[in-house]
């Protein structure tokens, strides 16, 4: 019996109980859309979370002042002015591989334009600070070294407050009033949404941080030219652990500190960041195929217990078909091809479903996900293998039959 024969009997024998061959075959279908389905999530929160860490910006470090002890009680992160410009450009000028060392001022204040105000955050930067964060401008134009040196009162606004006071306009050219003193916006920031903690990022006013010192933030934070944060961008292909210890090396002897003194900052390397979050989610993504492919285990069971019941039933015919001839082997290769045959069927179906059920899922649950083609492959291919590792011991033992044995069989 050729391939071609041997598939068209695999065929009928499965018409003949359709009912229950696609009852077999649901466990298939099931697993497999699971797979394609938890896949495409996991897929999904994964580019999420790199989209959320790229909003933040790549190569970055974030040299923070350190803290302040007072009666044997440590206050806290940033409790203490460690930090300068100077400071800054020491770490863009000594260090190789600095892309761009921007510092800067937060604070927060009310924007008034017209008869529309607006609580925000309030960065006093370096004309550095966009190529840091990556941060490109939708419209008009950055700071420049005149800005810082005179002390401009011009402002880059984020798409967040561009919308709540100026709707849908351009607000490049006009007046804001940030805690009162008029600043005009020269340049409207690109979007970049919220970061992982969820806060937006696009909600914030950008001024020289020369300004901010003099006009906005007050003396007390800017006094001696100190600063709240210092943004360290390193060019692509750079060693992050090596330039962290050179940055932490060189702060140290800025600020005299002895061997047994501790840092008087904190360096935090954001490529841990988001080497820590990529790893949760293609661990994330692991479990979540783990857990759909019990549910391919659970189907290739089914599939087993249904072809030991089909040869318990056709064990006559079984014995017939040896009498006129019919090899060993023409029964396996049968029963074999009747067990791939539900698992393809089943993989197909479930390959559907899955696909529906993602598209479902980002439709109704708003869920970000990403179908992958080589989910789909993977599936389908398991489905197989699901097909001939549970199909193998019936038609082995329907093989393993002898004609007379099989034909007294009642």
């Amino acid at each position: 019996m050729n391939l071609l024969d041997t598939l068209r009997s695999a065929l009928r024998s499965l018409r003949a109980n359709l009912l229950r061959s696609a009852l077999t075959a649901l466990g298939i279908i099931i697993g497999v859309a699971a797979v394609i389905t938890m896949l495409a999530v996991g897929e999904g929160a994964r580019q999420r979370v790199a989209e959320q860490l790229k909003s933040l910006g790549s190569n970055l470090m974030l040299v923070m002042p350190g803290t302040v002890t007072s009666s044997g009680v440590r206050l806290g992160a940033g409790t203490r002015n460690t930090l300068t410009e100077n400071d800054a450009d020491a770490i863009r000028d000594e260090i190789a591989g600095v892309l761009a060392a921007a510092p800067h001022l937060r604070g927060t204040g009310q924007i008034v334009h017209g008869n529309l105000n607006w609580s925000t955050v309030i960065y006093g930067v370096s004309p550095d600070y966009l190529t840091a964060r990556e941060w490109t401008l939708a419209r008009g134009r950055n700071f420049d070294e005149n800005d810082l040196r005179s002390g401009a009162k011009v402002a880059l606004v984020g798409q967040t407050v561009a919308d709540m006071l100026f709707g849908g306009t351009d607000p490049t050219g006009q007046i804001i009033r940030v805690k009162y003193v008029p600043f005009t916006i020269i340049g409207l920031l690109e979007s970049k949404g919220q970061n992982f903690a969820g806060q937006d990022q696009d909600d914030v006013v950008l001024i020289p941080i020369t300004t901010a010192r003099g006009r906005i933030l007050g003396q007390q934070q800017g006094r001696l030219r100190t600063v709240g944060m210092v943004t360290v961008k390193m060019r692509d292909g750079a060693d992050m652990k090596e330039a962290e210890e050179r940055v932490r090396e060189l702060l140290r002897q800025r600020h005299r500190l002895q061997p047994d003194q501790d840092d008087d900052f904190n360096i935090r390397n954001l490529s841990e960041v988001v080497e820590a979050e990529q790893a949760a989610s293609r661990v994330l993504s692991g479990l979540l195929a783990a857990v759909a492919s019990v549910s391919l285990l659970v189907g290739g069971i089914g599939i087993m217990n249904i072809m030991l019941v089909s040869v318990t039933e056709r064990t006559r015919e079984i014995g017939i078909r040896m009498a006129v001839g019919a090899r060993p082997r023409d029964i396996l290769t049968q029963f074999l091809a009747e067990a791939v045959i539900l698992s393809l069927i089943g993989a197909l179906a479930g390959v559907a479903l899955g696909l529906g059920g993602s598209q479902a899922l980002a439709h109704f649950a708003g869920w970000q996900v990403v179908p992958q083609i080589h989910a789909v492959l993977l599936a389908v291919l398991s489905a197989s293998a699901v097909g001939i590792f549970f199909g193998w011991y019936p038609a082995r033992k329907a093989a393993r039959l002898t004609p007379i044995a099989a034909l007294r069989y009642e």
